[in-house]
């Protein structure tokens, strides 16, 4: 995906070479990979990244299951209602492998992006619950139907956050960097963690610790109302860091580590620039053709967000995608500006 095609499938027609164009249209360059076929389990594949990963894989003809507590209402919530879609729903407890521990074969790759959003609203005694058993009850899920399945898979994909490294000043952080100490990076710490044990049972595993994603939808939808009316700017001093990563790469960068054989351990999936959030307010603002020079207070959005605002807005990280790049991956939206632009439609 973007520069690589990749996987999938039941396992039923073994190792093939699959030859495409570049995504980004460049006729020079043609890119041929043996893999075996696959079929992909993701959890968390109704929500925004998970959405966007089963739409990407099943519009390209390969099987997709998604664990789910509402598994006959998948293919509508993903918009792959149309003949010929790959996609199974599957019944899905929360916390075991029940019901979908049969669908994991030794060509099976296994995504886990489940856990509670963490950006939305102010976090209560109850909200902070939510966020980190959601994900330990994902991993947990995951390791029982491991154990269930009495085979194991080709690959796991853990998700994670580049909130694994606490706040942070403009340094660059690469993935050998060590965690920080603050409710993300616990939380963040204890994510990756719930699956480490397969590991020691063989499988090779892969952590993403993803940054703010953009796409149509998640954080920039709830950035855009306020800098339509150019109303927007940086958060607080505007100083800290905002690593983010285009929605197209995410799922592109989870694609290419799972399709190549030879890599594991944590990623940083974050795009090459760098940019603190006053940067990100000038980005956006010009990407939709208004001024962005009206900050938001720290201090209010602590009153109004208490510690999500802490951790979330007023804190950041330059993380630095040194391994993905060092693998090879190449980004597709590698700028702010061209990303927005093309979330936006505007390029």
């Amino acid at each position: 995906m973007y520069g690589i095609i990749v996987w999938l499938s039941n396992g039923a027609e073994g190792p093939q070479t699959v030859v495409r164009r570049r995504a980004d249209g460049l006729p020079s360059r043609l890119f041929a990979r043996t893999y075996h076929t696959m079929r992909t389990i993701i959890l968390g594949g109704t929500g925004f990244i998970g959405k966007a990963l089963a739409r990407l894989l099943s519009g390209q003809g390969h099987e997709v299951v998604v664990p789910s507590r509402n598994p006959a209402r998948v293919p509508a919530a993903l918009g792959l209602g149309a003949p010929g879609a790959r996609i199974i729903g599957v019944p899905f407890d929360g916390q075991t492998g029940a019901g979908w521990a049969e669908f994991i074969t030794p060509d099976t790759a296994i995504v886990n992006l489940a856990g509670e959003n963490i950006a939305d609203g102010r976090w209560t005694p109850d909200k902070k619950r939510r966020i980190l058993e959601s994900r330990l009850d994902a991993g947990a899920a995951v390791m029982d139907a491991l154990r269930q399945a009495g085979v194991l898979p080709a690959v796991l994909v853990q998700a994670s956050a580049v909130g694994y490294y606490g706040a942070r000043g403009p340094e660059p952080v690469g993935e050998d960097a060590p965690p920080g100490a603050n409710f993300l990076a616990q939380v963040a710490g204890r994510w990756e963690a719930s699956t480490l044990e397969a590991e020691a049972l063989g499988v090779r595993r892969i952590v993403v610790r993803t940054s703010m994603v953009l796409g149509r939808g998640g954080a920039l939808a709830k950035m855009l109302p306020p800098f339509k009316l150019g109303l927007g700017g940086p958060l607080g001093a505007g100083t800290q860091m905002v690593p983010w990563i285009h929605l197209d790469d995410e799922v592109g960068a989870i694609a290419f580590l799972v399709a190549t054989p030879g890599l594991s351990g944590p990623f940083n999936l974050a795009a090459p620039e760098a940019v603190d959030s006053r940067a990100f307010a000038r980005a956006l603002g010009r990407a939709l053709g208004r001024p962005a020079f009206l900050p938001a207070p720290g201090f209010a959005l602590k009153l109004l967000l208490g510690q999500m605002a802490e951790e979330v807005l007023l804190s950041g990280v330059r993380a630095e995608p040194t391994r993905l790049l060092a693998a090879g991956y190449r980004f597709r939206h590698p700028s702010l500006s061209g990303a927005l632009a093309n979330v936006l439609g505007r390029n």
